[in-house]
């Protein structure tokens, strides 16, 4: 049936419970999210009949109503996709995972006025495989580093329960304005979103969902920069970068949590210099997969200025041992 016909999409078994709009990104990845939005909205998409909403949960059987879909994607969506996917560097790759190093600037996933995002490139990604690799986890646009997809939907599956689990370890390193004291501790602060001058953003209250970081001072240079190894215990937005403003170190280059003390003289990037160092998770076929990422260059050319070491091994808080 071609793509200017109305198709019938039966739900398959490893697709029981997924999000509608989750199952449209997973299905049909040139569908941008604000004209899902639209077929909803207007009837065109109906779950066994019905009209539904994005986050509706769908069950194995079901029939899925899709539009002709010859119009969802842009002229050219396909030349930009492989224009853009040598930007990201892979770092694993074997039968069920797919772990890449993001670069900073590049967002995970698509929104208002953002056209270039992973989850646009992700078909660049299969690498021979029948289906598009699935994001198990997220990064911020303007966060570089180590990234964690899924080669199948049982492999996607197993990852998104490790990390909701908290058996995943995520490590971060960044560079904060100020020398912490203590040198090392847990910040323990509820974070909620909250408008502002700049858009909405992050912010401690006790109304807020619990969040908390682990952190260590690995080194400094002198009480005006300090380069921290970062452990997120939980997972909200912002986290690492409101926790660290909130306790009066702000992460260099963050303005939008840290203001003018996000930035300090030497240092001329002015980008944010937080990077997901390395991951340790529980490989779907067993074991445990851990991987590493370099730093980015602007955080290389910072390291060079203060005199850290730019190529230190990824070690874990608490476990120096085991550096990766």
């Amino acid at each position: 049936m071609g793509a200017n016909q109305v198709r019938t999409v039966t739900v398959a078994a490893d697709e029981a419970g997924l999000r509608l709009d989750r199952w449209f990104r997973r299905r049909f990845p040139e569908v941008v999210h604000t004209r899902l939005q639209k077929w909803l909205r207007t009837g065109q998409v109906r779950v066994d009949g019905g009209r539904v909403k994005a986050g509706a949960r769908l069950e194995a059987g079901q029939r899925v109503r899709i539009p002709p879909m010859a119009a969802a994607a842009p002229p050219m969506a396909k030349a930009r996709v492989t224009a853009v996917t040598p930007d990201v560097t892979v770092l694993h790759r074997d039968d069920h995972v797919l772990v890449i190093d993001k670069p900073a600037g590049l967002a995970v996933q698509g929104g208002t006025g953002t056209r270039r995002h992973l989850d646009a490139m992700l078909d660049g990604l299969r690498f021979g495989a029948d289906d598009r690799p699935r994001l198990v986890h997220r990064l911020d646009k303007d966060t570089s580093g180590v990234l964690v997809l899924a080669r199948s939907a049982a492999a996607a599956a197993r990852l998104a329960a490790a990390f909701r689990s908290k058996e995943a370890r995520k490590l971060y390193w960044a560079l904060v304005a100020g020398l912490p004291r203590p040198a090392d501790g847990r910040i323990d602060l509820p974070l909620a979103k909250v408008p502002g001058r700049h858009g909405e953003r992050m912010a401690g209250t006790d109304a807020g969902r619990r969040a908390v970081t682990d952190y260590l001072t690995v080194d400094s240079a002198g009480r005006r920069a300090a380069w921290l190894a970062l452990e997120p215990l939980t997972g909200r937005t912002h986290q690492l970068r409101a926790h660290c403003a909130a306790a009066g170190f702000p992460i260099v280059g963050d303005g939008k949590y840290g203001g003018r003390q996000a930035f300090i003289d030497g240092v001329t990037a002015r980008r944010l210099h937080l990077h997901a160092r390395a991951i340790r998770i529980p490989h779907p076929a067993g074991g445990v997969l851990e991987v590493s990422a370099p730093l980015p260059e602007h955080m290389r050319a910072t390291w060079r200025f203060l005199g850290f070491d730019a190529d230190a091994p990824a070690c874990f808080l608490g476990e120096e041992g085991t550096c990766a």
